[in-house]
């Protein structure tokens, strides 16, 4: 399957370092909140942290490493939420199923409101893997718009790595 011109083993590959960190973290935090920590200790591991470090990351990564442009980032954003949210709903039906919270459907993390819904693991399902990659998306573009305006590819970029 090819994607903007690239294969879906490509954007894998490429991004792996993030979506590895996203399930670490993911996994951890849940762990750690089966495990009994607070939620005000376990918060600090943060999947929305790791992703919009993997933002900025990517953002500038794709073009001064020449895998792409602009449409290059959007799978890249779309495979983090996907891997974001592989764990997140999960959780969230755990905490369904169960009737008790995890760090995923505590109401601190669930606008105030009870976590342990299927409407907050479905709006994880459909905004958390379409609207939360757009939103990454446009950030990044910016970001690399500006990154396009301050380096510079090519022999430049070599001659500057040999110094």
């Amino acid at each position: 399957m090819h994607i903007f011109g690239k294969g879906l083993s490509e954007y894998v590959a490429f991004t792996r370092l993030f979506l590895g960190l996203i399930l670490v973290v993911g996994i951890v935090r849940l762990a750690l909140s089966f495990g009994g920590v607070p939620n005000s200790t376990a918060k600090w591991l943060s999947i929305t942290a790791v992703v919009w470090i993997g933002v900025l990351y990517y953002s500038i990564r794709v073009h001064t490493s020449r895998f792409g442009s602009y449409k290059q980032l959007l799978p890249i954003y779309v495979l983090q939420g996907l891997v974001a949210q592989a764990i997140i709903v999960p959780a969230i039906v755990i905490a369904i199923l169960t009737g008790s919270d995890n760090i995923y459907s505590a109401p601190e993390y669930s606008f105030g409101g009870d976590g342990k819904t299927w409407l907050h693991a479905g709006a994880h399902l459909v905004l958390g893997t379409t609207i939360g990659p757009l939103v990454g998306w446009l950030v990044a573009c910016l970001i690399m718009f500006a990154t396009k305006k301050l380096v510079k590819r090519g022999k430049d970029t070599k001659a500057a790595a040999r110094a």
